[in-house]
């Protein structure tokens, strides 16, 4: 089984994570994907929405039964990725797992905890995001690990890669951000 993992605050979750997964689940030929809310983000300055009312809204939004939405990193006790992959991966030895993250995240990777192990422990699917193409293919983790990119037509391979492996593919853009709808005072008032 080939098991998409895309981690996150979701403060809130929004169309435009449900666009990325839908694109994650036929480029990267996964069979499903869990959603991980995060009880923080470690590189973030302010806290997120209470963890259930995150879930909820996730739940609420996510309507495809190949997703999961999980508060996983909450049960173990961890905010960090790395654990995180770890555990499922201690768990669950004959699932194939692939990170997904958006060109913003492979961004600033580096700055992650532990990132080089994430890189090799699972093999990595980035998606565009609005803005951030340039600004993720040209960052410090895509060059350190350019060598081992599989090019986009590729794509479906990922899984069957042993890390460090990773794929960047371009998709349609959804301009929708969960900074964005803070900001506008549109989460809150919900679940």
């Amino acid at each position: 089984m080939r098991v998409g993992l895309l981690g996150g605050s979701f403060d809130p979750a929004h169309e435009g994570h449900v666009h990325l997964t839908r694109v994650a689940l036929r480029r990267f030929a996964l069979d499903r994907v869990i959603w991980l809310v995060s009880p923080g983000n470690p590189l973030k300055a302010r806290g997120p929405a209470a963890l259930d009312a995150r879930v909820a809204r996730a739940q609420e939004i996510m309507r495809d039964p190949r997703v999961i939405v999980s508060d996983f990193e909450a049960q173990i006790g961890t905010a960090y990725t790395a654990e995180t992959i770890n555990t499922l991966k201690s768990a669950y030895p004959g699932v194939r797992f692939v990170w997904l993250m958006g060109a913003d995240n492979l961004h600033q990777f580096h700055r992650w905890q532990r990132w080089e192990d994430i890189f090799r422990a699972v093999p990595v699917g980035v998606l565009a995001r609005p803005g951030w193409r340039q600004a993720g293919l040209n960052s410090r983790t895509a060059r350190k690990y350019q060598h081992m990119r599989l090019p986009g037509r590729s794509s479906k391979m990922l899984a069957d890669q042993p890390a460090p492996a990773w794929c960047f593919v371009n998709m349609p853009m959804v301009q929708i951000s969960s900074t964005e709808l803070r900001a506008k005072g549109i989460w809150g008032a919900e679940p």
